[in-house]
């Protein structure tokens, strides 16, 4: 199966000064609906929908036993409006969600391509068909190859989003779809598609909020210019030095001990309140009641301080921290009293 070797973009003018020729005239541009899908998106989407036209081709092919091709076109986007006055008014479109991507997804394609498509199924030629609603037979028949249709979809755009697109409904009308509100803006994708000798111009519309945002993340894996780069770099810079300078509160803590209320209240100064802290186990240092680090007591000149030594967890048994050695102690489960009037 060949790709097409028209050129993908986006079909509106993007608003950005063009080099006119001499023949060249002013061309129109919609300030209230700019063009938002940048060329990094277009390739983006470009990629996936020709796989997605290679994969339904070869579907078609091997389905129908019929010579069948699907190539890209174009992608664009307009409004929801503008699509649905730009389909002809007898038509099929098969109305899909792609969860978790919110809104409805359209695949559409000419009643005559689906009508021969039909004939194939069942064995015929795809010869001359009519052009009517198809029949309550013939709808499962199209049903199951509009799911095999959006396998291939969900499998094309894997890499970008990984969706699961389920057929809610067949419409025939447009007028009757309910897409989206008339001004919403949407993404649309034509093919070129021809099943034996019936051809017609395909197009999968997807909502423009839907796939944008994932876009939008997808373009932060692209190549960045030498001046974006050391633009990121210097902000990396910026935003390391600052943390590395944040003061922030440390503190150095015994375990913690169970008292009796009636204790805390009689509390006076010279009472001695035992910790359940063996003197050879480290102290815990924490910040933001989060431990990190364990040590010993000490002092330095006129001040206290501590020796920070590994996490009793780490330690080698049989090796003092600092003066001596023990295991790390199990939390108090009994209140302790004070002793009254005593001195250490």
């Amino acid at each position: 199966m060949s790709q097409s070797s028209q050129p993908v973009g986006d079909s509106r003018p993007s608003g950005r000064p063009l080099r006119r020729s001499k023949q060249a005239g002013p061309e129109s541009y919609d300030f209230r609906r700019p063009a938002k899908l940048a060329r990094d998106h277009v390739r983006t989407l470009q990629i996936a929908y020709e796989t997605f036209a290679r994969q339904f081709s070869t579907l078609l092919t091997t389905g129908l036993r019929a010579v069948s091709h699907v190539s890209l076109a174009s992608i664009g986007q307009q409004s929801c409006e503008e699509y649905i006055l730009s389909l002809p008014t007898s038509t099929v479109l098969a109305m899909c969600t792609i969860e978790p991507l919110p809104g409805i997804t359209v695949l559409e394609f000419s009643l005559g391509i689906a009508m021969v498509s039909i004939d194939h199924l069942l064995g015929g030629t795809g010869g001359d068909q009519p052009q009517r609603p198809l029949t309550e037979i013939e709808t499962p028949l199209l049903r199951g190859l509009i799911t095999r249709v959006l396998g291939e979809l969900r499998y094309a755009l894997d890499p970008i989003v990984a969706v699961n697109p389920q057929l809610i409904g067949i419409e025939y009308n447009p007028q009757f779809a309910q897409i989206g509100v008339p001004s919403d803006i949407v993404v649309v994708a034509s093919f070129d598609m021809k099943v034996g000798l019936e051809e017609c111009v395909a197009t999968v519309c997807m909502p423009f909020n839907s796939i944008f945002p994932t876009l939008q993340e997808e373009q932060g894996d692209l190549v960045l210019s030498d001046a974006e780069r050391d633009s990121r770099e210097l902000v990396r810079r910026n935003i390391t030095a600052g943390v590395e300078q944040a003061p922030i509160d440390v503190s150095v803590s015994f375990q913690p001990v169970l008292m009796h209320p009636a204790d805390l209240v009689d509390l006076e100064p010279g009472d001695v309140v035992p910790l359940a802290h063996p003197t050879s186990v480290p102290l815990a240092v924490t910040a933001a009641g989060m431990t990190f680090a364990h040590a010993m007591p000490g002092s330095r000149g006129t001040r206290l301080a501590c020796l920070v030594v590994p996490s009793p967890s780490d330690h080698a048994p049989g090796k003092p921290f600092a003066a001596a050695s023990g295991p790390a102690p199990a939390a108090p489960t009994s209140p302790v009293s004070p002793a009254k009037g005593s001195h250490p």
